[in-house]
């Protein structure tokens, strides 16, 4: 079975370009995984139009699988629509969760496919899921 700790997931966690506490965020949203102790705040800024994510960031800590993952996540969405961050949370929390992904979901997700053994692998799932369903949360609520 190949391992989940790939070299994107591996400097994702290492070397995170969005770990940081974003100034002037238009939302923010914190998300626990209580069964392992993983947070995270996730912060966004929006643009004028009320519709782009302009930037995204996340602090808190957790494994390297839930930090990673949200690293990868903030560089997807950064300069997305929120009805396509929506899309993409939608596609990435289906793969973790098992479902088949066609090419083109790949693509879409980019590094986060990259993510898609996780699936194998039930006591991870929620730590790949954390920042994805933070940012479903807060864009439920922006809706």
């Amino acid at each position: 079975m190949p391992s989940i700790y790939t070299a994107a997931l591996m400097e994702h966690n290492a070397h995170p370009d969005y770990k940081y506490d974003l100034e002037n965020a238009t939302h923010e949203h914190e998300g626990i995984n209580p069964s392992c102790g993983d947070e995270l705040v996730l912060k966004l800024r929006l643009g004028d139009d009320g519709r782009t994510i302009e930037e995204a960031a996340f602090t808190g800590h957790g494994c390297a699988v839930s930090q990673a993952s949200a690293d990868m996540m903030a560089d997807l969405i950064t300069g997305e629509s929120i009805e396509e961050a929506q899309r993409l949370c939608k596609l990435f929390i289906g793969m973790v969760q098992g479902k088949e992904l066609f090419d083109q979901d790949r693509e879409d997700l980019d590094e986060a496919a990259e993510l898609e053994t996780i699936s194998r692998m039930p006591a991870r799932v929620k730590c790949a899921e954390l920042a994805w369903r933070t940012l479903e949360g807060m864009l439920a609520e922006q809706a």
